[in-house]
């Protein structure tokens, strides 16, 4: 049987559902990412475009760079997807809307030559200096 993991906005004007593993998941330290939804770290699950669906509401695009669309939440301004030309066959969702966050477990941290000098990353997780698609 196939996982299914629901998440959605902060208000709940939008919700989505993925049906795959909770696995490939990376902290990001991307200047892009912290703008973006005003974080330190933004942790993603990537996931296969095609299990992925989104349940009540439309979200906002926006363009943040050449490769990258990411998916808002008009009403609430929450960041809850991101999909890359770089790998058009996945999309990413952040860890941190998903209904039960604490299940996903990040692997890696990814663009850590992005990361802010004053966070120290002392979890022994591996470390990509940008990001490696596979």
């Amino acid at each position: 049987m196939t996982e299914q993991h629901d998440g959605g906005c902060q208000c709940g004007a939008l919700r989505y559902r993925f049906q795959a593993p909770l696995q490939d998941i990376a902290h990001c330290h991307c200047s892009i990412c912290r703008r973006s939804t005003g974080g330190i770290v933004t942790t993603w699950i990537t996931v296969p475009a095609t299990a992925f669906q989104w349940l009540r509401g439309t979200p906002q695009a926006y363009a943040s760079s050449a490769t990258c669309t990411r998916y808002f939440c008009p009403t609430c301004g929450a960041h809850l997807a991101l999909a890359t030309t770089l790998s058009p066959a996945t999309l990413d969702v952040t860890v941190a809307t998903l209904d039960e966050p604490d299940r996903a477990v990040p692997d890696r941290h990814i663009w850590v030559q992005s990361r802010l000098p004053w966070l120290d990353l002392d979890d022994h997780l591996p470390q990509e200096q940008q990001e490696v698609i596979d």
